[in-house]
C-alpha cells in the first residue's frame, strides 16, 4: 500500500534481519519494528521493509505563544515563537500535562488526528503573526522529525530560528543532525535523577536525556532545562542536588526551570508542589553554582526574574510570560557590566 499524501519515508532508520524488520534509530528505544507494525511512539511504521513517518505535518496545535511559555528566559526574551505539535509521544508519563495530545494515537486505537500543514504554511504562518522563531512542542517534536526538519529548514532560510520543548529521549545522531542543520534552542525535560524513575514511571532511559542535554549544548544549540517537581517522587533534597551537580558539569549559565506541579492525568495522589519546595529546589541550584534558576507555575515569584550571576541585580524582571529587561543593555547587566548568557538578549 503506497503512503497517504501526509506520510514520509522516515529518516534514521536501517534494515535489520532477513524477515524485512527495520531498526529505528530516531530515539533512545532504537525499536526493532517488524512488517506492518509500528514503534512505541505509535506514529512510525514499517511497510515493506521500509520506516514511514505517518504524520508528517498532522498537526493538532499551531498558535504563537510568548517564548517565555517554552520555557525559554534567555533566548530572544519577549518575542512570540509560533508552536506546532503533533499526536504521540515516545515517553509514557502518568503525569504528563499535554496527555490529549501525546497520548491521542493509543487512546483512538492507532488513528492519527490533526489537519495537514505543509513546511511553507507553517513559516508563512509564524511570519503573518510576527514570529521570531518555531517552536516545536506540547507533544514530543522528535518523534516528527521529518515535518521539523523540512520547516526547520525553511524558517531559517525565512529569518526564523528554531526551539526544541523535548523529553530528549533522542540519539546521539539526531541531535547531531538537528544542531547542524536547523535547530538554535532546546528547553529539555530532565523528569528524575533516578534511572529507576524513568524506567518505572516513563518507560524510558534516563541516561539518554543527559546525553542529549551534553550533545545539544556542545553542538551549539541554547540549552534550558525543565524539572516539574512532583511531592514524594523527584523533590528529595540529594535528587535536586544531584540534578544540579550534572547541569552544572555541562555549564554554570545554563538556565533551570523548576515548575510546580498540579495533579493530571493518571498522577492524582501527589499535591501541587508546595512553593516552599520550589524556593528550596532553586536555592539547592544557586548553591551549586548555577547562575540562573528559576520557579515555573508561581507567578509573582522572585524566581521568575533573571538575576545578574556577578552583582545579583536583577536584569529581567518577570511576571508569568511577560517580561520588563529595564536592567540589561546590549546582553550585559547595566549596573555592573557584566555580561549575561544567551541569545537574543536585549
Amino acid at each position: 500500500m503506497p503512503p497517504e499524501p501526509t506520510e514520509k519515508e522516515a529518516l534514521f532508520w536501517e534494515p535489520e534481519g532477513d524477515e524485512g524488520a527495520v531498526r529505528c534509530g530516531l530515539c533512545a528505544h532504537r525499536c526493532q519494528i517488524r512488517e506492518g507494525k509500528r514503534g512505541l511512539c505509535e506514529v512510525r511504521e514499517n511497510r515493506g521493509g521500509r520506516l514511514f513517518a505517518l504524520a508528517y505535518g498532522r498537526l493538532l496545535a499551531m498558535n504563537a505563544d510568548p517564548i517565555e511559555k517554552k520555557p525559554l528566559c534567555h533566548f530572544q526574551p519577549g518575542s512570540l515563537s509560533m508552536s506546532i505539535a503533533s499526536a504521540g509521544c515516545n515517553l509514557q508519563c502518568a503525569w504528563c500535562q499535554n496527555h490529549g495530545m501525546s497520548e491521542a494515537v493509543r487512546r483512538s486505537g492507532g488513528r492519527i488526528a490533526g489537519e495537514l500543514v505543509r513546511p511553507e504554511a507553517v513559516v508563512a504562518a509564524a511570519e503573518a503573526e510576527g514570529c521570531a522563531s518555531i517552536s516545536y512542542t506540547y507533544s514530543e517534536p522528535t518523534i516528527h522529525y521529518e515535518h521539523d526538519k523540512d520547516v526547520g529548514i525553511l524558517a531559517r532560510r525565512a529569518g526564523l530560528r528554531n526551539v526544541f520543548v523535548t523529553n530528549g529521549i533522542m540519539t546521539a545522531e539526531v541531535a547531531r543532525d538537528a544542531a547542524g542543520s536547523f535547530l538554535d534552542a532546546a528547553n529539555v525535560d530532565l523528569k528524575a535523577m533516578r534511572a529507576e524513575t524513568y524506567r518505572k514511571l516513563c518507560k524510558g532511559p534516563q541516561e539518554a536525556v543527559l546525553d542529549s542535554i551534553r550533545a545539544l549544548h556542545e553542538g551549539g544549540v541554547w540549552v534550558e532545562v525543565t524539572t516539574l517537581v512532583i511531592p514524594g517522587l523527584n523533590d528529595d533534597e540529594g535528587e535536586l542536588a544531584d540534578a544540579a551537580r550534572f547541569l552544572l558539569s555541562v555549564s554554570a549559565s545554563l538556565p533551570w526551570h523548576l515548575s510546580r506541579f498540579h495533579p493530571d492525568n493518571r498522577w492524582r495522589e501527589a499535591p501541587p508542589t508546595p512553593v516552599a519546595t520550589l524556593r528550596r529546589a532553586r536555592e539547592i541550584g544557586l548553591e551549586a553554582g548555577l547562575h540562573h534558576v528559576y520557579t515555573g507555575n508561581v507567578w509573582g515569584d522572585e524566581g521568575e526574574h533573571t538575576y545578574c550571576p556577578a552583582c545579583g541585580a536583577i536584569a529581567i524582571r518577570r511576571h508569568g510570560f511577560s517580561s520588563s529587561p529595564s536592567g540589561i543593555r546590549g546582553g550585559r547587566c547595566v549596573r555592573c557590566g557584566a555580561g549575561i548568557a544567551g541569545v537574543g538578549l536585549p
